[in-house]
């Protein structure tokens, strides 16, 4: 555990063997909801903390119901432990004010070791291309009377994000149809990447649905990541596609790679949209 505040917000405290307490911040909020990618790492360091191995290797997560900041308790549970991967799964759960226990996402993870893998790599998978970050814009370019979004954009202030401005047609009021989300990620405070900030990472863009036309929150329904190796120091690219928005789901398929130029991770999450 570091000093980041990612650390202590993602922090879990064993009340008894496998069952943890976590406090969720406000700090990461978007719309009065806390971010899914915030949430799967909480979850993801309990996984970590009870399971043999280290890192996430794919993690996979249906959210039930929308969490609110506080209290939660996470329950994990050892399904199987091999040599190189051990499975678990887990549940957060919170508690509304007449006790009555709500569980707010569900995910089934197999974790191994990411550092005793071996380094060949054959693939032919780019990198975005993007400007520099000088020429990127973060929420803090924008005019005054433009920045965030109706409810709490706490999460913004935890981020650095600078998107690439060929996807950022919806903040002018010109969406470009595309579906795409591309951009330049850290943490504000300077905090490396690791696989765990890697959970995050795919899911703190912008949706894609804002560049498909469409506006407000955008819920997942269920993500699933797959974490292909430790990232370097140095800033991380996102690319976040979408190819079909139907019956008001869509998905996002996101990349997200090091300074190196290795993927690191990809993602796929089913999203509902509000239409029109």
């Amino acid at each position: 555990m570091g000093d980041s505040e990612f650390d202590r917000d993602t922090a879990v405290t064993e009340r008894e063997p496998g069952v943890y307490d976590a406090d969720l911040s406000a700090g990461w909020t978007i719309v009065n909801a806390v971010n899914g990618g915030y949430l799967l790492a909480v979850v993801g360091r309990a996984l970590a903390q009870a399971l043999p191995h280290p890192d996430p290797f794919t993690i996979s997560a249906h959210y039930l119901t929308a969490s609110d900041p506080g209290p939660a308790v996470v329950r994990t549970q050892t399904v199987r432990t091999g040599r190189g991967l051990s499975t678990g799964q887990a549940s957060l759960v919170q508690f509304e004010a007449d006790g009555r226990e709500v569980e707010r996402l569900r995910v089934l993870a197999s974790y191994g070791d990411l550092g005793a893998l071996p380094d060949d790599v054959r693939t032919s998978a780019k990198p975005p291309v993007l400007p520099p970050v000088e020429q990127c814009f973060g929420a803090d370019d924008a005019p005054a009377d433009q920045r965030g979004v109706p409810g709490s954009s706490a999460i913004a202030d935890r981020l650095w994000l600078k998107l690439d401005p060929a996807t950022l047609g919806w903040a002018l009021g010109e969406p470009s149809g595309t579906g795409e989300m591309r951009g330049w990620f850290g943490l504000a405070d300077g905090r490396p990447a690791d696989p765990l900030s890697l959970l995050l990472a795919v899911d703190a863009l912008p949706p894609t649905a804002f560049e498909l036309g469409l506006k407000g929150w955008v819920p997942t329904v269920e993500l699933t990541v797959h974490v292909r190796a430790r990232p370097v120091p140095g800033p991380l690219r996102v690319a976040i596609s979408t190819r079909n928005l139907a019956g008001g789901f869509l998905e996002e398929d996101a990349e997200v790679w090091d300074s190196a130029d290795r993927l690191v991770a990809q993602s796929r999450q089913l999203a509902r949209v509000r239409l029109p």
